[in-house]
């Protein structure tokens, strides 16, 4: 029976710790390690850590600074044949282990993936499936030119189960990176794989609507930290892929940062959308409430999301 390691990076989840790992304890496949690394946590993550250690969770306590980095560190103490990077809000389905190593059967150059949906306010009543169409096997570089199609893929990191041969050619998180560094370090990931397995019945079960989460940073940094996320995971699919499918899939990922963050970081908008031009052209549309939608038809969508900035302030 392959030994699978649960990888979390803890940072300040008290009320939703034990929950998350007792959803990775309850895990049909017995053959786990779980390694969290607790990384300088003041609001009690600590004390119920350490309450883990007797079920076998094994605990590290370091203070780095950044999710990247705690993950990297839960990694170089992870000795399983497949690895799974999870975040300490989250949870897990029973046998998503189970199924997911099913699906590779054995295989070392792919990926398993899984189904996922939104909970709200620590109900899970509240839980909704949310299908997309890569919910299928696929070529792992067709996977991210589909989900990234319409510039909202889903690369959270429960939702993989990574054999060590993969992370070991595609390399560790970028620690320079904050804001979705998922999106880099799984385009990386599914470049140096063959395949995509999915997991029918395999269910991350995603907290939504957090107050203070890494992805609604809108400051400098965090923007920046996007920015290079990006850009370093679309020129991963490019240099293995640079065909009309690959580079229409880029160009709109692209556009969509720009759409995201003008007005407010200019410079780095400007930047992806050159970038995106380069590539042919993008064919995303910006999203946005119906006012900004009729206003963009009448005058542009910079100067509608001008106006819309402006509005909201």
């Amino acid at each position: 029976m392959k030994l699978v390691s649960i990888c979390i990076p803890c940072h300040n989840v008290a009320p939703y710790l034990a929950a998350a790992l007792d959803s990775v304890i309850a895990q049909t496949w017995q053959n786990l390690e779980i390694v969290v690394v607790n990384d300088g946590s003041t609001d009690g993550s600590t004390e119920i850590l350490e309450s883990y250690r007797t079920q076998g969770v094994k605990v590290i306590h370091e203070t780095l600074g950044s999710a990247s980095k705690a993950r990297n560190r839960a990694y170089a103490e992870a000795s399983g044949d497949y690895i799974k990077f999870f975040d300490a809000d989250d949870l897990i389905s029973p046998r998503m282990i189970e199924y997911q190593i099913a699906r590779l059967n054995g295989r070392c150059d792919a990926v398993a993936s899984s189904e996922w949906g939104r909970f709200y306010n620590n109900d899970l009543t509240t839980f909704r499936p949310n299908p997309q169409s890569v919910w299928r096997d696929m070529r792992a570089t067709d996977w991210l030119i589909e989900s990234w199609a319409d510039a909202r893929p889903m690369q959270q990191p429960g939702i993989f189960l990574i054999p060590r041969k993969i992370l070991e050619a595609a390399g560790p998180w970028d620690e320079e990176l904050t804001l979705i560094d998922d999106f880099e370090f799984f385009a990386r990931v599914l470049c140096h794989a063959k395949d995509v397995h999915f997991a029918s019945g395999a269910t991350l079960y995603y907290r939504s609507g957090l107050t203070g989460s890494l992805s609604g940073r809108k400051g400098k940094k965090a923007v920046e930290s996007a920015f290079h996320s990006v850009d370093r995971a679309t020129k991963h699919l490019l240099a293995r892929r640079n065909d009309a499918d690959a580079r229409q899939a880029c160009a709109n990922i692209l556009q969509d940062f720009s759409h995201t963050y003008y007005p407010d970081h200019a410079d780095l908008t400007l930047q992806m959308e050159c970038r995106a031009k380069d590539l042919g052209g993008s064919t995303l549309s910006p999203e946005g409430p119906p006012n900004f939608q009729y206003l963009r038809k009448m005058i542009g969508w910079k100067l509608a999301r001008r106006i819309q900035r402006a509005f909201n302030r």
